[in-house]
């Protein structure tokens, strides 16, 4: 037999009341969960993984040398045409206000007379293979009496090049390969990082290259403006000249110049391909100073 509520049974009615209001408390529809992302977009993954080279490069960041130390000349050695090796003729390298400074103030006009040029270079004290080396530099004031004219505003960082001892007395450039450090006059386009190539010969473009030098893609820097520069030398595989980032030249296989008496006495059981060397720096008649010389060793791939 059912039985029936009336509307005075207060139990009953208190149990429909607590039924409607767990009703009424429940949302009518509920939006699904949406699924985490967890996946990069294309361009975030790919800067989010450099190459090998740039991560090993990156990791060996803590541990750059200064091979200029800012105070001193300790660790370098001159070589000027005429000297003997560690003669600092007329204080042609000398720090002043902690910049590495080449400066002819105490040269006389013979010094440069024609026929006669006292070129110098002065190398740093160890032999480096595979590196990075970043230079900081400027020219300034007027170029040394009867300096030649091509040596206006101009140095170069002699890389892979041969030691000191090995000079003989009145030779004018150590064989090596020259990333030269040039200026401009103001207005006209003079490219820096241009390669020479002392007793030495390189592949460019997939080809033997010959001539003596050739010309980068770097800007021109006029005046007497502080420059960054960096070279990548990896070897003998392969050799790039950077500004702001940018390769401005790349070539590979340094090496020696049959042609070059220098070269001649260098090479060793015929092997002409050079892949290590002394660093230098150069004094062809206008004052140059550096501010920062300083090198990170590369690992070998």
């Amino acid at each position: 037999m059912n039985r029936v509520f009336s509307i005075n049974d207060k139990s009953a009615i208190s149990a429909l009341l607590t039924i409607a209001t767990l009703l009424t408390s429940l949302p009518l529809w509920v939006e699904p969960a949406k699924p985490m992302r967890t996946e990069l977009s294309m361009p975030q993954l790919v800067s989010e993984q450099p190459s090998s080279d740039s991560q090993q490069d990156t990791e060996a960041s803590e541990n750059w040398i200064a091979l200029f130390n800012g105070k001193d000349l300790d660790g370098w050695t001159p070589k000027i045409v005429g000297q003997e090796v560690g003669d600092n003729y007329a204080e042609t390298f000398r720090v002043v206000d902690g910049l590495l400074t080449v400066s002819y103030e105490d040269y006389v006009e013979s010094d440069f007379e024609t026929g006669f040029k006292k070129f110098g270079h002065l190398f740093y004290k160890d032999v480096f293979s595979h590196y990075r080396l970043r230079v900081e530099y400027r020219f300034i004031g007027e170029q040394c009496k009867n300096g030649p004219g091509w040596a206006w505003r101009n140095n170069g960082l002699m890389l892979h090049g041969q030691t000191p001892d090995s000079m003989e007395l009145n030779q004018d450039f150590p064989v090596s390969i020259e990333v030269q450090l040039l200026g401009g006059d103001g207005k006209n386009n003079r490219p820096t990082l241009n390669l020479c190539t002392p007793g030495t010969n390189v592949v460019l473009d997939g080809k033997l290259f010959l001539p003596h030098c050739t010309n980068s893609s770097a800007p021109t820097f006029h005046g007497d403006q502080w420059v960054t520069v960096e070279v990548e030398v990896r070897g003998s595989e392969v050799i790039k000249h950077i500004v702001d980032g940018k390769v401005v030249l790349e070539y590979s296989q340094p090496q020696f110049d049959e042609r070059d008496a220098h070269a001649r006495r260098l090479i060793k059981n015929g092997e002409l391909i050079i892949s290590k060397g002394t660093i230098s720096i150069q004094s062809e008649s206008h004052p140059t100073q550096f501010r920062k010389i300083e090198l990170l060793e590369l690992a070998r791939e």
